[in-house]
């Protein structure tokens, strides 16, 4: 049977910076099409082998592989003026030489990989493109992002807390869904817990509610872990749950008087993949044709297969193999849909950037309502200023980032017709990336709670 569980506790302008390129998605030319079947992917799929975030694989995908070393791989940081050049760095992805991680109209961070350092310098140099090194060595980088936790103190904190959540580090699932029910087991008035799913391996989609149980309350849906490799992701959304439950009693009424629904890790098959095998894994473990995965913010059903999507299973920004093709949306859409909340607010916690977007997606359109939209998101990015955190850029997903179909918000706003649809890509900014130190958990959950209090506001109104 397909479960998953929700734990219950009661209780523009648009952006000034530049829009930033995900990995797998156009590099800013209107030339360069998002992710189409090439020549080099069309090999991939017929000597069936898969190549991901630069490490080549052969088929099948194993769930008891060998873990990945990224040891001698390299993140650039390459400076783009003309969309000649942004070819150059077109065919080396496509050559599988690169992969991007993130950037701007001028300057995109990619992964090169060990063995191909010497090509790609080679041909950056050829065609006069400037670059500079970020990370000199990922697997250091990976090693030292999240240090192993002593077995015996990490026992000895449970013994004392009744849970092993730190945010000092960046916990395993199961240290995640047994943080939610010592919640639901201490704070029986605030916190309950359901099934509502599972994921493609059978683990459970564990859902949190925070509600005083006032039959008037607004609902707010929060969710994490959509991409595997995005770790501060549901690092920052327990973070927001534990201060929720802390301090529910003095925060505004208006705050207190909401139904907070959680999804800490929307993909865990893929998450713990990111932990056991591949650190820089994105998608789901579901299998489709010779390649794994399906990209979860994707598979959602507005738009679902348009702009910034993908055909070919061995993409990354693959979009599955129709609407809801997955079970881990498929939870996700059958309880919203059929749970009887009063539904006014969406917000995916993703990774990195530093952006607040909302719909549209699909493409680079706005919706009737995008100036409240626009409004809340810069109140949400001077919170995070006010607070200490760095600059936030806000404005519609499709026009401030790229085009790409079937995302969540989109599917939140459209379809489900909630008021405050919001992505927020946390930090940073590109010096680490998706591999961002734990040491950065608590100033960017912090930050991140100030933005969502704001959007929580808004919809309580």
């Amino acid at each position: 049977m397909k479960v998953a569980v929700l734990v219950l506790c009661a209780a523009a302008v648009i952006a000034t910076a530049t829009p930033v390129i995900e990995e797998t998605d156009e590099i800013v030319s209107d030339n360069i099409a998002p992710e189409e079947i090439t020549k080099a992917d069309e090999e991939v799929l017929g000597n069936a082998t898969l190549r991901i975030a630069d490490v080549e694989f052969e088929k099948p995908l194993q769930e008891n592989e060998e873990k990945i070393s990224y040891a001698g791989s390299q993140l650039w940081k390459v400076v783009l003026e003309t969309n000649s050049k942004k070819k150059v760095i077109a065919k080396l992805r496509d050559t599988r030489d690169l992969s991007m991680w993130g950037g701007n109209l001028t300057a995109i961070d990619v992964l090169v990989k060990a063995k191909s350092k010497g090509l790609v310098k080679n041909q950056l140099d050829l065609n006069g493109i400037q670059y500079e090194i970020i990370i000199d060595d990922l697997q250091k980088a990976i090693d030292d992002e999240n240090p192993p936790v002593d077995e015996d103190e990490d026992e000895g904190l449970e013994n004392r807390q009744g849970h092993r959540m730190t945010w000092q580090a960046y916990h395993r699932l199961d240290d995640v869904h047994s943080y939610l029910d010592y919640l639901e087991q201490t704070y029986p008035a605030l916190c309950s817990s359901q099934v509502i799913g599972s994921s493609v391996h059978g683990r459970p989609l564990k859902l949190l509610k925070i509600s005083n149980g006032k039959p008037g309350n607004k609902a707010i849906w929060v969710d994490g872990g959509m991409h595997a490799r995005e770790w501060i992701s549901p690092a920052t959304v327990t973070y927001i749950i534990n201060h929720l439950v802390l301090n529910i009693d003095s925060e505004p009424n208006e705050l207190q008087n909401i139904d907070w629904y959680f999804l800490p890790i929307a993909n865990p098959d893929g998450y713990e993949y990111s932990h056991t095998t591949d650190r820089l894994w994105r998608k789901n473990r579901a299998r489709s044709g010779q390649c794994a995965g399906t990209d979860l913010n994707r598979n959602f059903g507005y738009k679902w297969g348009g702009k910034g999507s993908g055909r070919n299973p061995c993409q990354e920004i693959y979009a599955g193999t129709g609407p809801f093709s997955e079970p881990e949306t498929a939870a996700i859409r059958t309880f919203i849909t059929s749970t009887k909340a009063k539904w006014r607010a969406y917000v995916s916690f993703h990774s990195y950037g530093q952006y607040i977007l909302y719909p549209w997606g699909y493409d680079r359109v706005v919706t009737p309502d995008y100036k409240e939209l626009q409004t809340v998101a810069q109140k949400a990015s001077n919170a995070i200023r006010a607070s200490g955190g760095p600059a936030y850029t806000f404005g519609p997903a499709g026009s401030t980032l790229y085009p790409a179909s079937g995302g969540s918000d989109d599917w939140a706003k459209g379809t489900v017709g909630m008021k405050y649809a919001y992505t927020i890509e946390l930090r940073d900014s590109g010096r680490y990336g998706f591999v961002l130190p734990a040491t950065y958990i608590k100033p960017t959950a912090t930050e991140a709670w100030q933005a969502l209090r704001v959007i929580a506001q808004a919809a309580a109104a």
